[in-house]
């Protein structure tokens, strides 16, 4: 039986800045599947709701679409890349503006099956 090594999910456009994304990111590189859900349900961050979404639907698509075991899968690789920034101006003092940078980022998370043993 041919399975597919790996399953992912990409989450594109979200509003928050890569840099924010990334310091949660960084919490689940390497775990199983469960351990980073429980790791990101306590972690009292914005982007850490995100990201568990990015990372259950990577568990349903390796379940689903290449017949994984759910209770083997860890997080192989996941990164956030920068998307593109939403530019606003703001008035300032004495007749000036600022310009507001709204950062978007691109969440991928890339689940694998542990070999059994």
């Amino acid at each position: 039986m041919a399975q597919a090594t790996e399953a992912r999910a990409i989450a594109r456009y979200l509003r928050i800045s890569p840099r924010k994304a990334r310091q949660v990111i960084d919490l689940i590189r390497g775990k199983s599947v469960r351990e980073a859900l429980a790791i990101l349900r306590y972690t009292p961050k914005k982007a850490s709701a995100m990201i568990s979404k990015v990372v259950k639907s990577a568990a349903a698509n390796a379940e689903n679409n290449h017949e994984m075991n759910r209770d083997n899968l860890y997080i192989a690789a996941c990164y956030v890349d920068e998307g593109p920034t939403i530019k606003r101006y703001q008035a300032r003092a004495m007749g000036r503006a600022d310009i507001l940078r709204k950062r978007t980022s691109h969440i991928t998370v890339v689940v694998r099956e542990k070999p059994e043993k």
